[in-house]
C-alpha cells in the first residue's frame, strides 16, 4: 500500500509542479494539519503568515481516515506538519513514509499530561483488535481540555518560530491573544458545568472522546465504543452499558458528528432516554453549522449538555 501511495504521490507532485504549485513561498509558511481542531489553532497563531492544508476536514473521522495521493503531496511540500500524536492519527506513519517529507512533524500533545485509555483497563481477547490501528496506552483526545488546548497553541507558536524566525514576534503575540480567549472560554465551561447538579452529571456519548473533559470539568461520560471509532462495540458491551445506564441513572444521551447515530438511537430506545443532540468530539463542523471553530465547538457542546440535562 505504501509503495502505491508513494508512486501516486510522485505523479501528483509532478502535476502540481507543472501547474506552478512550487511558487507558494509568497503565501508564507506552508502548514499541513492533520485535522480541523489543529487547523483552527494554527490559523489563530499564524494569521496571514501561513497557508494551511487540512487532511481530515469538517465532520471527518481521523481514526479511520485513509490518506490520498494529494495528502502525501501536501505533506511532501510542507514547511511544518502539525499532528495530535498519542496515536490519534492511525494513518500518519504510512503517510509520512510515502511523502518522504523533510518537514518537522510536530506532535502537539508534547507537554500534555496524558490520561490512561479506558481500553487499557480492560482485557481484550486476542482477535478483537485484528486489522485495527494501534490505539496506544493513552487517550489521544487531549484537546477536549481547554488547558491542554493552550499547550497545543504554545507548541504551534514554537514550531512556527523555529521555521520562520523573522515573524516569531507575530506568532507569539497571536498565540497570547488567542490563549486569553481560550481562558475566557474555559471559565464559561466551568460555570456551565457547575450549574448542573452533581446527581445529573452522567451522560452517554458514541465513543470515549471526552475523557479529558471529564477529568478537567467533572461531567462523567459513558460510551459503547472505545477511544477509536475503528472497531464496533460487542453485543455484550452494549448489554453491560445499558444495565449501567439504568443503574446509575444517566441524565442524557448524545450522538457525535463523526459517528453513525444508529447505535446511540438503539441504546436511547432501550433506556428510555431521549437523544439530546449532536456533540462535536474529534472534528469541527462546517462554518455554517455552529461549531466551525474550537471555541464555537466548546460553546456548542456545553449548550447542548445544559439543554438536554436541564431543559434550558
Amino acid at each position: 500500500m505504501i509503495k502505491a501511495l508513494k508512486l501516486a504521490t510522485a505523479l501528483y507532485v509532478i502535476l502540481l509542479l507543472g501547474a506552478g504549485y512550487s511558487a507558494a513561498s509568497a503565501e508564507g509558511l506552508k502548514i499541513v494539519s492533520s485535522f480541523t481542531v489543529i487547523s483552527d489553532f494554527a490559523r489563530n497563531v499564524g494569521g496571514d503568515k501561513v497557508s494551511i492544508t487540512t487532511l481530515v476536514g469538517p465532520d471527518g473521522d481521523a481514526h479511520v481516515y485513509e490518506p490520498k495521493p494529494a495528502d502525501a503531496a501536501a505533506v511532501a511540500a510542507a514547511d511544518v506538519v502539525l499532528v495530535n500524536g498519542l496515536h490519534f492519527e492511525g494513518f500518519l506513519p504510512r503517510l509520512v513514509e510515502a511523502s518522504a517529507t523533510k518537514a518537522p512533524i510536530i506532535e502537539l500533545t508534547m507537554g500534555v499530561e496524558p490520561i490512561k485509555s479506558a481500553e487499557e483497563e480492560h482485557d481484550h481477547d486476542a482477535g478483537s483488535s485484528a486489522g485495527h490501528e494501534d490505539h496506544g496506552a493513552y487517550d489521544p483526545h487531549a484537546f477536549q481540555s481547554i488547558s491542554n488546548a493552550k499547550i497545543y497553541v504554545k507548541n504551534i507558536a514554537d514550531a512556527f518560530c523555529a521555521a520562520d524566525a523573522g515573524n516569531c514576534d507575530t506568532y507569539k503575540s497571536n498565540a497570547a491573544v488567542y490563549t486569553s480567549k481560550l481562558e475566557a472560554t474555559e471559565a464559561e465551561v466551568m460555570t456551565a458545568i457547575a450549574s448542573i447538579p452533581e446527581s445529573k452529571r452522567l451522560v452517554i456519548t458514541s465513543h470515549d472522546a471526552f475523557g479529558y473533559f471529564q477529568h478537567e470539568y467533572g461531567l462523567k461520560f459513558l460510551a459503547p465504543e472505545g477511544i477509536s471509532t475503528d472497531s464496533e462495540a460487542s453485543a455484550a458491551d452494549i448489554v453491560a452499558l445499558i444495565k449501567q445506564i439504568k443503574e446509575d441513572k444517566a441524565s442524557a444521551i448524545f450522538v457525535e458528528s463523526i459517528t453513525n447515530p444508529r447505535l446511540i438511537e438503539q441504546i436511547a430506545s432501550e433506556t428510555n432516554l431521549k437523544v439530546g443532540g449532536t456533540l462535536y468530539s474529534d472534528a469541527l463542523s462546517k462554518p455554517e453549522e455552529g461549531a466551525g471553530t474550537y471555541i464555537d465547538m466548546m460553546h456548542h457542546n456545553i449548550d447542548t449538555f445544559k439543554k438536554a440535562i436541564l431543559g434550558s
